[in-house]
């Protein structure tokens, strides 16, 4: 019994390391410290090269667009290319019409669906800048963006660079709240890690830089292409960070339905790129693994580590009531989201199950991911998710 209860231990204590204790002792760390790097000159810029994989973004792709030429980065240093995805909406339409207007635009249409990756792939090889910044359609950048993005590279250690996202399109209802506040952490975590050691475990993926030497294709049938070519850089040697100054904006997902749709996906390309990358866990620099681990590995574990602290609750239990009690609150807290929507069909609002059961929702993409994963993966076509939820 008292294997068991070490062990129950262990693992309870492993998700609130994870969750609550890993990113304090990171803001602990990071007091006070900030990237020490040099920035370019306005007239030393180097050329960069926008990539935007779409597939029926009609709804988004113009402002997209307009808000990369807007910005202030030099025309003359700047490109925009775009690979449309077997677009079926008037994507491709819009993107003609402003490309005979403005040669800095680029459109690679593809009348068979190749997948983000695939598309990333294609318009990597046709890019002339020495950076290139990756983007979705539906992030929309503000006019200093791309600078901000960039000044860090005139530090040849810095091989990667990702900005700060800000989630809008807050409603009361759905899970936007809940988005946003998970969003806003990760931020925060991504920036000590980078402040630290240099260490981001992945971007956003909604627009992040890197040099070009760096890239190195996504596999066919990758599902997380961001992570997958973080992760390539840290194994390079180079710097991943963050730079929270570099703002851009997404109209963040209020439809459970989609975004557990789009976690679940997400979820089985993490555990490819876990199976892909696990050396880093010992090859990488101390602040790599220190992170890989403690940020990544143990989140994506975190439903194996409930499952079992659950079960050996409910055996202790037999003999414990303070262990029965401890498998009734996890089961308490495993039906939240049933409790959430029969409150929702009443009318009730509690903020503070529906962040219980959000988190609860995100664990069971995991899981649901894993199966995925382990059924094995034939491509890697995606559908993007609804934009501008109501």
């Amino acid at each position: 019994m008292i294997t068991l209860q070490l062990i129950f231990w262990i693992c309870l204590f492993l998700v609130f390391y994870s969750y609550l204790l890993f990113p304090f002792i990171l803001k602990l760390l990071a007091k006070n410290s900030s990237i020490k790097a040099r920035s370019y000159s306005p007239e030393d810029l180097p050329m960069i090269s926008v990539l935007i994989a779409a597939h029926n973004e009609e709804k988004v792709i113009g402002e997209k667009i307009a808000s990369v030429l807007t910005s202030d980065y030099p025309d003359d240093k700047l490109e925009v290319l775009v690979g449309s995805d077997a677009s079926t909406d008037h994507t491709n339409v819009i993107l003609q019409q402003i490309e005979e207007t403005n040669p800095s635009l680029h459109l690679f249409p593809n009348e068979v669906r190749k997948g983000k990756p695939g598309i990333i792939n294609q318009l990597a090889r046709e890019a002339k800048g020495e950076i290139l910044v990756i983007s979705d359609a539906n992030v929309i950048l503000e006019r200093n963006t791309l600078v901000e993005l960039i000044r860090y590279f005139k530090e040849e250690r810095i091989g990667l660079v990702d900005s700060c996202l800000v989630s809008t399109g807050i409603k009361r209802g759905g899970i936007s709240r809940q988005e946003k506040f998970y969003t806003s952490r990760e931020v925060s975590i991504k920036h000590h890690e980078s402040v630290l050691w240099e260490s981001m475990m992945g971007p956003f993926g909604g627009c992040y830089a890197l040099r070009k030497s760096l890239f190195r294709p996504v596999p066919d049938h990758f599902l997380v292409d961001d992570f997958f070519i973080n992760m390539s850089v840290l194994e390079q040697g180079a710097g991943c960070i963050s730079n929270i100054l570099a703002r851009v904006s997404e109209d963040v997902s209020n439809n459970p339905r989609e975004e557990f749709r789009r976690k679940k996906r997400i979820s089985a390309g993490n555990y490819q790129n876990l199976f892909r990358f696990r050396s880093m866990l010992f090859k990488g620099s101390l602040g790599v693994g220190f992170c890989f681990f403690s940020h990544k590995v143990l989140r994506w574990i975190v439903p194996f580590l409930v499952m079992i602290t659950l079960s050996l609750s409910t055996i202790l239990g037999i003999k414990s009531p303070f262990y029965l009690l401890l498998a009734l609150l996890q089961f308490l807290v495993l039906s939240t989201p049933v409790i959430v929507h029969i409150l929702r069909e009443i009318g009730i609002q509690s903020i503070p199950l529906r962040f219980i059961s959000h988190f609860v929702l995100m664990n069971m993409a995991l899981l649901a991911g894993f199966f995925k994963f382990s059924g094995g993966i034939r491509n890697n076509v995606w559908q993007p998710t609804s934009r501008n939820q109501d």
